[in-house]
């Protein structure tokens, strides 16, 4: 019954901002992390951020970092990913998922996945 459901993807001139939202519903998971993690067309999915259940720890890909902002509202059940000055690279599907992982950046630790929501960048 648990359910992740991602939102607010669309297409963007290169250099514009998107905000990503994640929705969790079914069930509720004190402790849980919140990660974002995307896939390119013919490409393997890769991580992009994490963020822990308190929100003070926060970890970024290096492709990433500067540019990209995760945060997470626990009252609302709700994880975002707020991103900057979008690049061409960035294009692609990005999950959402929750989990107790040991090692943050690791996907095969994560429990709870979203369908998805495309981001595509215009040049």
């Amino acid at each position: 019954q648990v359910q992740l459901v991602e939102s607010g993807g669309g297409v963007v001139q290169a250099g514009g901002s998107l905000r990503l939202s994640c929705v969790v519903s079914g069930g509720t998971f004190s402790g849980y992390a919140m990660g974002w993690f995307r896939q390119a067309a013919g490409k393997e999915r890769e991580f992009v951020a994490v963020i822990s259940w308190s929100g003070s720890n926060t970890v970024y890909a290096d492709s990433v970092k500067g540019r990209f902002t995760i945060s997470r509202d626990n009252a609302k059940n709700t994880a975002y990913l707020q991103m900057n000055s979008l690049e061409p690279e960035d294009a692609a599907v990005y999950y959402c998922a929750s989990g107790p992982p040991r090692i943050l950046t690791n996907e095969d630790e994560y429990e709870y996945w979203g369908q998805g929501t495309q981001v595509t960048v215009s040049s």
